[in-house]
């Protein structure tokens, strides 16, 4: 027998958190971020679920030529740029856009023979920090580009990092943006999920929605839910043994968890070498059986405990929700001190993945 843990995808909420992003964005067009095998969901099932999509955004080479096997006929945006002259030519080969963020990737793009233009997305640092050209060298790197033959169009792109922190917000970033820009009269991409659903006027030609496509809230404030999104992944496991604990035992290594009172656990077929955090603490919700409960003690490679006390119809072969659609991972994330992003990219190899619409 398999042994009883699974992740199951779900394409209907992939579509319908796609197509409720551009309802919310109506003079956009939306890349859908697929870096990170999806966030975890898997590409060849992204493109199953957004056949229609306008356009993809992804991370490195290899998973771009996945998507153009999977039969993409769309743009394929690479967020990061190339990371060779070579990686360059595949660009044009393949009709893969690109970001260009740095002189490196500047000069690539400058001295290197390519067989056919390509669609550029000037990367703009107006604070993050991480990857971009100073904001304000935008007119001078416009000109480069225009000036190069390489280049079949140009869109101004920048990343926020307080998109959702309502304290914060987007304000000096797309000020400092909109200052730099000023005149040049070019397609514009900024909003990632948090903006496009909190700033929409952050909107512009392009916007880049990764978390919101998976059915995770942005916002630690606010819920998936509350912001008209659908779970796309459930993680369950099934109870593979019941102990009954009297008075000062204690359950899983560190002897960290102690009951107070008789009770009766449930061992579930889950554990962190599957992706469930390993830092997850007593209390983290579960549902057993569709009621919630909570997790006891401390997550061994494969297994976890949860209690069923207060489900006496509950035992051997229960079904046990990890996460999903009855249980938001943003909860699961907010009590194991993370995110859900980190949960979702979490899920080991060896765990069962179907696909259900």
């Amino acid at each position: 027998m398999t042994r009883p843990i699974r992740a199951v995808i779900h394409t209907d909420a992939l579509a319908a958190n796609y197509a409720h992003i551009k309802a919310c964005a109506p003079g956009s067009k939306v890349f859908a971020v697929v870096k990170a095998n999806a966030y975890g969901h898997g590409l060849a099932n992204m493109v199953t679920a957004l056949p229609h999509a306008d356009a993809f955004a992804i991370l490195e080479m290899p998973s771009a030529l996945s998507l153009r096997a999977l039969g993409v006929k769309q743009p394929i945006l690479l967020l990061e740029g190339v990371f060779s002259a070579a990686e360059l030519q595949l660009c044009a080969k393949h009709d893969f856009w690109l970001s260009v963020h740095d002189e490196c990737g500047m000069g690539w793009l400058e001295n290197t023979d390519l067989s056919s233009p390509v669609h550029v997305f000037l990367k703009l640092n107006t604070g993050m920090n991480r990857l971009g050209f100073p904001a304000e060298q935008a007119p001078l790197l416009v000109e480069r580009l225009k000036q190069c033959s390489h280049v079949a169009s140009i869109t101004l792109m920048a990343h926020f990092a307080t998109a959702d922190d309502p304290g914060q917000g987007v304000a000096a970033q797309r000020a400092r943006f909109d200052a730099a820009c000023h005149g040049l009269q070019l397609p514009v991409s900024l909003a990632n999920s948090a903006a496009l659903l909190a700033y929409p006027e952050t909107q512009q030609q392009w916007v880049r929605p990764g978390i919101a496509l998976y059915g995770s809230s942005p916002f630690s404030e606010k819920s998936a839910a509350e912001l008209g999104l659908q779970a796309a992944m459930t993680l369950s496991a099934e109870v593979i043994s019941v102990q009954e604990l009297k008075v000062g035992e204690t359950v899983g290594y560190g002897a960290g968890f102690v009951a107070v009172r008789p009770m009766r656990i449930g061992i579930v077929a889950c554990g962190y070498a599957d992706g469930y955090p390993r830092h997850a603490p007593t209390g983290t919700p579960v549902l057993v059986d569709g009621v919630r409960s909570c997790l006891i003690g401390r997550v061994s490679m494969d297994m976890l405990a949860v209690d069923l006390s207060d489900l006496p119809a509950s035992g051997l072969a229960s079904q046990v929700e990890l996460w999903g659609k009855n249980l938001p991972i943003d909860e699961v994330a907010l009590a194991a001190d993370t995110i859900g992003y980190e949960l979702m990219c979490a899920i080991a190899a060896r765990v069962p993945v179907f696909v259900e619409p």
